[in-house]
């Protein structure tokens, strides 16, 4: 199974251009009709902005992009460029403008839209969506610190820590990094500190 980025969850950011207020947002979409919806919903919610240009980019699926009205060029592909460029996938964004009366040029355009895409993105947040394989680590008190850091240095994520006579962690590891993981829990431990793989998971976390 492939690994890719995709937003980690909605992202909302806005500002303004000589007096015209940008509004971008961006979602996860596995699907076209999902990316769909949410563009509708904006149209509507919003049908009273001056454009709500849209661009989504599916890792099975098409790119799509709209200007809404705006100039050719000037909206639609500069922000699933943006997508392109973050390496998102599976992703929609609508940046809504509100004119506020002074025009901005097709370069000035290109930027806000860009700009829109960009603080919409940064909003979101990334997750890689890749094959994790599921450990579960008993240590010593004394070894917690040390392997929380490990699992983390490695790509990893504590998912879940228990306290009791020892500690108990589930961490998950990129499936490629694993094996190397393994190794390197029984040097620093020399020994002391086994990991068990419970399962193997395909699925989208923070990056």
């Amino acid at each position: 199974m492939e690994e890719y980025l995709v937003p980690t969850g909605y992202g909302e950011g806005e500002f303004t251009e000589k007096k015209s207020r940008f509004i971008g947002r961006l979602w996860p979409a596995a699907t076209e009709a999902e990316a769909l919806a949410h563009i509708q919903e904006m149209k509507k919610q919003y049908s009273d902005a001056t454009h709500n240009c849209w661009a989504y980019l599916l890792k099975d699926g098409p790119a799509r992009f709209s200007d809404d009205g705006e100039p050719g060029g000037t909206a639609g592909l500069p922000m699933v460029q943006v997508l392109q460029r973050e390496g998102l996938f599976d992703a929609v964004c609508v940046v809504t403008r509100y004119f506020g009366g002074i025009l901005l040029g097709a370069g000035g355009l290109v930027r806000a839209y860009t700009k829109g895409a960009k603080i919409a993105v940064d909003a979101a947040g990334k997750s890689m969506k890749r094959i994790w394989t599921v450990l579960y680590i008993p240590c010593p008190y004394s070894f917690y610190e040390r392997i929380r850091s490990e699992t983390l240095s490695w790509g990893g994520v504590v998912r879940d820590v228990q306290f009791g006579s020892e500690v108990e962690l589930e961490v998950l590891l990129p499936q490629a990094r694993t094996a190397s993981f393994l190794a390197r829990l029984s040097d620093l431990s020399a020994g002391k500190v086994e990991a068990l793989e419970t399962g193997r998971e395909y699925r989208a976390l923070p990056v």
